[in-house]
This record gives structure tokens, C-alpha cells and sequence, in this order.
């Protein structure tokens, strides 16, 4: 696989968003992304469902003041985005996002937005693997996979249960990915479950994972923050605490991932495991 040409400093945010509030939040997801790039990030990652927030009654309730409507090319354009694209724009910083996405044709996905640097949004992935009932009320899953290309790094979109599948990061890395970017939403109580995913899909893959997760909420649903970059290996190169706001910041250094994908050669010993046998002991 090619090595990027250079390094990639990463953002991964923790906040609390406020149910329904798009353009308060997107206010918030830009305050944070300036922090972000004032410590050197040029690719920012939010939590899932950060515009809207991630709080199923609002979203059954008011899909009108919770969606995004995205046009047949995936271009979104509410205004309410608008401090969002700004700071991009003017900080030259590319956002990842999560937002609930009313299609073209109907569908209502939950989505990653991707903001680029000229300040344009597009819905650039739909989650595949929906959790729960609540998720499969609301929203159609995607059908496809996402690969980002930034700065010569190939970075594979998840969001949130997609992490949860090792052939969902192995399909990133099959597509030649040196990253998985994982905007998500963990509740409290699912800590252990949280940090052991994503460190595994970075080791799985030997690729760097960048994980950002909601923070604080109501009783029924409040998240447990966490957000971290993993490096090739599994390891936390920083991590936030389980509560408060936070910003991580880390560079991915293609040598380091060079020197890990030499060492550990899982991508390239890979074999078709064929039939099983079963054995019964007496």
C-alpha cells in the first residue's frame, strides 16, 4: 500500500449538543473546530448525530427542525450550517460531522458531513449498521462504504456501530486505507465497550483511528465522552476524559505507519479460510 506524503494532525471533539438546536450546535462543533485548528488540526471529527443531537424522542418528534435536507448530489445547504462552513473556510480545515440526513429521494440516513475548505457540505457517508430499535425506527441504512483522500491519506468513514465490525474497518483497509475516522455516540455504562472497539480496529488494520463521541446529555441519554486517536498498533496517543467538552489533537506520521505495517503484516498475510471440521470429544 502507498505511504502518504506527509504528516496529518487529527482533531477528535467531545461536546454536548443541545436536542433539536441545529444552528446552536453547529455554532458550538465551529468554536470547537477553531480551537482545534489554533492547535494545528487540519481534519476535525465530531460526534454522530452532533447537529442534531443524538436523543431519539426530538428525532421522532420534530424531524422537520432535526434534518439536514441534502439535494441528489448529496450537497447540503441549510444556513443554519453556516458558522460551521465559515470556519473552515477561513481556518482551512476539513469537518466531519454527524447530522440525521433527509435525501433526495426520501431517505432519512444517519450521516457523516463532511465540510470541506472551500466551506461546501456534503453528505459524504450513510451509517450502515444501525444499533438498536431506536436507530432502525428512525432511520435507512446506507448501502455503501466512504473513503475519504486527504492530504494523500486514504481515511475510511464509520460512524458509531459500523466500528463495532471488524469487516467494517477491514473494508476501509482493503480500499487501501490509512485511517478510520469514527464520529459516535456511547451512552454511560458502555465504556469498556468503547475503548476496546476501536483500539481493535486499529490494530485489526494497522491503520490510525480517530473516535469522537458525545458528552453529558439528559438522564435517559448521556454519553461518555472518550474521544481519542488510536495509533497502528491500538495504542491511545491521547484520549479524553469521560466527562467535560474536549478537544484531542494528534499528527499521524506515515513513517510510523510505515514501520508498523512492516512489522506487523496482518493486511498482507491474510489467507481465505476455507471449511471447517467439527470434532466431538468423548
Amino acid at each position: 500500500m502507498d505511504t502518504p506524503p506527509a504528516p496529518l494532525i487529527v482533531a477528535a471533539v467531545q461536546a454536548t449538543p443541545v436536542p433539536g438546536d441545529v444552528a446552536r450546535n453547529a455554532t458550538v462543533a465551529a468554536r470547537l473546530v477553531g480551537e482545534a485548528a489554533d492547535a494545528g488540526a487540519r481534519l476535525v471529527v465530531l460526534p454522530e448525530l452532533f447537529l442534531c443531537a443524538y436523543h431519539p424522542p426530538t428525532l421522532h418528534a420534530d424531524p422537520a427542525r432535526t434534518d439536514l435536507a441534502a439535494d441528489a448530489a448529496g450537497e447540503i445547504g441549510d444556513g443554519r450550517l453556516d458558522a460551521l462552513r465559515s470556519v473552515a473556510r477561513d481556518r482551512s480545515v476539513v469537518v466531519l460531522v454527524g447530522a440525521s440526513v433527509r435525501h433526495a429521494d426520501g431517505r432519512r440516513a444517519c450521516s457523516a458531513v463532511l465540510v470541506d475548505r472551500a466551506g461546501d457540505a456534503t453528505s459524504a457517508y450513510d451509517k450502515q449498521l444501525l444499533w438498536g430499535p431506536e436507530e432502525n425506527a428512525l432511520f435507512t441504512p446506507g448501502t455503501t462504504g466512504a473513503t475519504l483522500v486527504l492530504d494523500g491519506w486514504r481515511l475510511g468513514l464509520g460512524i458509531c456501530y459500523d466500528g463495532c465490525f471488524p469487516e467494517h474497518g477491514r473494508a476501509a483497509a482493503d480500499d487501501g486505507a490509512h485511517g478510520y475516522l469514527a464520529p459516535s455516540g456511547y451512552v454511560v455504562g458502555s465504556a469498556h465497550r468503547r475503548d476496546v472497539y476501536y483500539a481493535a480496529r486499529a490494530l485489526d488494520n494497522t491503520m490510525y483511528v480517530a473516535f469522537a463521541n458525545s458528552v453529558g446529555g439528559d438522564r435517559d441519554w448521556s454519553f461518555n465522552g472518550g474521544a481519542a486517536v488510536y495509533d497502528p498498533e491500538g495504542r491511545p496517543l491521547v484520549r479524553a476524559a469521560d466527562e467535560g467538552e474536549a478537544v484531542v489533537v494528534a499528527t499521524l506520521d506515515p513513517a510510523e505507519l510505515a514501520r508498523v505495517r512492516s512489522a506487523h503484516t496482518m493486511l498482507r498475510d491474510r489467507v481465505a479460510l476455507g471449511a471447517r471440521r467439527t470434532l466431538t470429544a468423548s
